[in-house]
């Protein structure tokens, strides 16, 4: 969908690398760690219109020449099973299918790092099958009394005991499956080994947020804090960068807390280069702000998401309730609340509307979505035949396409084949159509329906759009609605299978 720009990728991309090329005259090697997503960066493209997904691939092709990757993971992150949110995979997954999309775009990894190993038995089995793929993978155990015991860790028994990683090149950037994946470790456990041999090699982060020179009450920083709400980072004034240098800078509270420490190590093993945390920082992502009431509202728009989000997360039980708690003040402090999300309304009374039309004797569960497309707002309510997903986006495709609600874009008959398939050979009992199947459904009927091949046309513009439902949706129309591109969010209500009609 398209929308007003709030930030220029290009202009952003000129000032960045210029920023980190100046940061490598520094030493003969610079480790440089990568925060956030290094593909797919979805939360920077929402909060930053106009910022596209993958502009740190694009970087990292404009430096392609001077660099190299190294991909860390942690191995509590394996063993624990953890999900990235976004493609709804684990960490493991998402490993693979960064290194394949690098690939593809013409970027090789130079090795996995699988960092914080005790001894897990799923992080020795994914050894095993990355070994068995051909990728160089290295395992660093985790290092008792890290990151407080100086001494310790900056020795034969710290990182010492871990493997070195032969590099080639002056660029080595650290990126990782997620937050906490060891990649500082990983860095400076490469600058003790490269110390003893004389390496002239220094150290600094790239992350996209927090922006530190945005107010710390910028609705692009309470955004970042949102999104890592249950990682529990905090924005903070920067009290080193304040003290040195008289100039106010935003950073989060583990890199502040950690600063003290982390000085330590780097002093021990000869590098005392920085005076703060936000020194280390090469950020440049404000030059790319060109519209900075933009980025504000699609900042606020961003913090709603992640609540309804952790809401979902904590009726699940994945998170705790502080969570949420959290977030739901960071909207108070912006003064924003649920219905600042304009299809959350419309969804509520779209259910109620399917209550309404089914009667009162129906034991029946309920459930409505509302999408947003080119300012209109678009519902759909559950029936026998769809689930709400499903007839929202239909509804969405007819209004693209100039198409009066009464015509069927998709034949009874095909409708009811892919029922009692899912009937009385899958022994569903919910069979009416899920978002996946009606484009299956659809893409069928287009060879036979001219309205519905024009519907088909018009998906692309259904991308970025933004959606609400009343209730917890199927996989089926979760990974319907992810491949159309569209930003789902729910009030995550139950549908207990035994009263649903769906």
């Amino acid at each position: 969908m398209l929308e007003e720009k709030g930030f220029d990728t290009e202009k952003y991309l000129k000032v960045q690398s210029k920023e980190i090329l100046k940061r490598v005259k520094k030493f003969k090697k610079l480790y440089l760690e990568f925060g956030g997503k290094i593909c797919h960066d979805f939360h920077a493209a929402r909060v930053l219109p106009g910022y596209e997904p993958n502009t740190k691939i694009k970087m990292l092709q404009i430096l392609k020449e001077n660099s190299e990757i190294i991909f860390c993971v942690s191995s509590k992150d394996i063993e624990n099973g953890k999900i990235r949110g976004d493609f709804a995979i684990t960490y493991e997954a998402a490993t693979l299918k960064s290194i394949n999309d690098l690939r593809n775009l013409g970027l090789e990894v130079s090795a996995v790092v699988i960092t914080r190993f005790s001894n897990e038995e799923k992080t020795l089995k994914f050894k095993s099958y990355l070994d068995n793929l051909g990728i160089n993978t290295y395992i660093q155990k985790e290092i008792k009394g890290y990151p407080a015991e100086v001494d310790k860790i900056v020795s034969k028994e710290g990182y010492g005991s871990n493997p070195y990683i032969e590099t080639s090149k002056p660029i080595v950037v650290v990126t990782g499956a997620g937050p906490c994946s060891g990649k500082m470790s990983f860095c400076l456990s490469q600058l003790y080994y490269d110390s003893l041999n004389d390496i002239d090699s220094g150290f600094a982060k790239f992350e996209t947020f927090p922006v530190w020179d945005l107010p710390l009450e910028h609705p692009v920083n309470l955004a970042y804090e949102a999104a890592t709400a249950d990682i529990g980072d905090l924005n903070m004034v920067d009290p080193f960068h304040l003290e040195a240098y008289n100039i106010t800078a935003i950073n989060y509270n583990r890199d502040i807390e950690n600063f003290p420490i982390l000085r330590d190590i780097l002093i021990k093993i000869g590098k005392d280069i920085y005076k703060s945390p936000t020194e280390m920082g090469v950020s440049k992502t404000k030059a790319g702000i060109v519209n900075d009431k933009v980025v504000r509202e699609a900042s606020k728009q961003e913090i709603i998401r992640r609540y309804f989000r952790y809401r979902k997360e904590a009726i699940l039980g994945l998170i705790k309730k502080e969570v949420v708690e959290k977030v739901k003040r960071l909207m108070q402090e912006l003064n924003i609340e649920e219905s600042y999300r304009k299809t959350v309304i419309p969804a509520r009374q779209a259910a109620v509307l399917a209550e309404k039309q089914k009667g009162k004797g129906n034991k029946g569960f309920y459930c409505g979505s509302a999408i947003e497309i080119k300012g209109k707002i678009i519902t759909g309510k559950n029936s026998e035949l769809l689930h709400s997903e499903s007839a929202c986006i239909i509804n969405a495709l007819k209004s693209l396409s100039n198409m009066p609600d009464e015509i069927d874009l998709l034949p009874k008959n095909i409708i009811e084949s892919i029922r009692e398939l899912k009937k009385k050979i899958l022994y569903n009992e919910s069979p009416s159509l899920d978002v996946s199947e009606i484009l299956i459904a659809l893409a069928i009927s287009a060879s036979m329906n001219p309205a519905a091949a024009k519907c088909l046309e018009n998906i692309p513009f259904l991308k970025g759009c933004e959606m609400h439902t009343t209730h917890f949706s199927t996989k089926g129309d979760e990974n319907g609605l992810r491949d159309l591109g569209i930003n789902v969010t729910t009030d995550a209500v139950l549908t207990p299978k035994i009263y649903c009609i769906r």
